[in-house]
This record gives structure tokens, sequence and C-alpha cells, in this order.
């Protein structure tokens, strides 16, 4: 069964957005992917969907979205290190990936986050696999 994972950050116009395009990506198997931001932001950032188009990632899911899109049984919340506190969301499993916010930066900057991201998308999935979320 698959686990239903929530990427949150702040906006929602970024880095949970990769996170979520990944997931999506390369985990469609064992992840449900969503995201969310705890702040209203207009559209997700340009260069954010321009470098994950550059890797052939469908970014047709990107759309920056608020909390209360996302469902109500989340079994894994990742926060991608936006020093704020998130509101309460139910969910099995926390955690944060402190990754960095390139915005206003260099579409270079955007490419490095992108591909941390990946590592690290690429990671939970293997620990889903085997079985880490599951008790």
């Amino acid at each position: 069964m698959k686990k239903k994972v929530a990427f949150v950050c702040v906006h929602n116009s970024c880095r949970s957005i990769m996170a979520e395009g990944w997931a999506k990506h390369l985990g469609s198997k064992v992840i449900a992917a969503y995201s969310a931001g705890t702040e209203e932001y207009d559209n997700p950032k340009p260069l954010a969907i321009e470098v994950m188009k550059d890797t052939g990632v469908n970014m047709s899911h990107a759309a920056s979205k608020l909390l209360d899109k996302l469902p109500n049984d989340i079994d894994i919340l990742i926060t991608m290190g936006c020093g704020v506190e998130c509101p309460f969301v139910p969910c099995d499993h926390r955690e944060d990936w402190g990754i960095d916010d390139p915005s206003g930066g260099p579409k270079l900057d955007f490419e490095l986050i992108r591909d941390i991201i990946k590592v690290k998308v690429i990671e939970l999935i293997k620990r889903i696999e085997k079985g880490e979320f599951d008790g």
C-alpha cells in the first residue's frame, strides 16, 4: 500500500513542489505525493518548474496550495527546512530535511537544490520499501 507523503514549506512554490515532482516521478509505486505551504502564494517559481522539466519530470501537478488541501490521513510529513513552525498536521511520522531556499538566486542554485531533493526522495523511497514506516 502506498504511503501518503506530504512535502511542506512556507509558500509551496519551490522546494516542496520539486519534492512532490520527484516523488511522483520516482516513487509512484510506493508514494502518493502531495505538497502544500503554510502561507498563501500566487504560483510556483518558474525556475523551479524549469529545472525539473530539464530532467524530464512532469510538473503538471505544480500549483501553490495551502495545508488545508492535504488529505486528512498523511503517513509521512516532510518539512523542507523553512525555519517556521508547521501548524499541526496529523501524521504517523514527521521529519525536517533542512534544505536551503534557492528563491531569488540563479538557475544554478535551483539545479543544486533540485539534485539534493532528488537524493533525499530516493532515500525516502528506499526507507519506505524497507518497511521503516510500517509500524
